[in-house]
């Protein structure tokens, strides 16, 4: 069996960046719930920002990224950060249309959706896509979906889901 994580990659989920009160701490316990539902040999796609995010969640719960070989996937990436005035790029009224499409293709999943994201218009909303657009082909035969976390906290729209298929 095949499996399938997302996660964002909040800056907010690093150990330096910890405080006495973790202002991610739901965000927070579904990222390790699905990192650990992984098992062992996770290979993640991701960019800069989510390889950092990525490889700090794997090493809390006792695990590190492989290059090749059977292995579950963990992708990082989030949808707009452009859902509120307060949000890191301000708000924008295209931002809730391009995260409700995104949210279906991710739940349903479709992997031709995914695939076709545009990047450029991604960008325009801050949105982290291309290593979700890179792994869309994984979701092929998808069994099973968990959506764990969807939420658009400080106005960055967030998924925790989990994908899994026969081998």
């Amino acid at each position: 069996m095949t499996r399938v994580a997302l996660v964002p990659g909040c800056l907010a989920l690093l150990p330096e960046y910890a405080s006495l009160d973790d202002p991610v701490d739901e965000l927070r316990a579904a990222c390790l719930a699905a990192v650990a539902w992984l098992g062992e040999d996770v290979r993640v796609i991701a960019g800069a920002q989510g390889a950092r995010v990525a490889s700090s969640l794997l090493a809390e719960v006792g695990t590190a990224p492989v290059a090749s070989g059977e292995a579950a996937y963990l992708i990082v990436g989030n949808g707009s950060a452009c859902r509120s005035e307060k949000a890191p790029g301000h708000l924008d009224p295209r931002a809730a249309g391009f995260d409700e499409a995104l949210s279906k293709a991710l739940v349903t999943p479709d992997p031709e959706a995914l695939s076709a994201l545009d990047l450029g218009f991604a960008d325009e909303l801050w949105a982290d896509v291309g290593p979700i657009r890179e792994a869309a082909d994984l979701l092929r035969s998808v069994e099973t979906v968990a959506v764990d976390y969807d939420d658009d906290p400080y106005g960055v729209r967030y998924w925790v889901a989990r994908w899994a298929q026969s081998a």
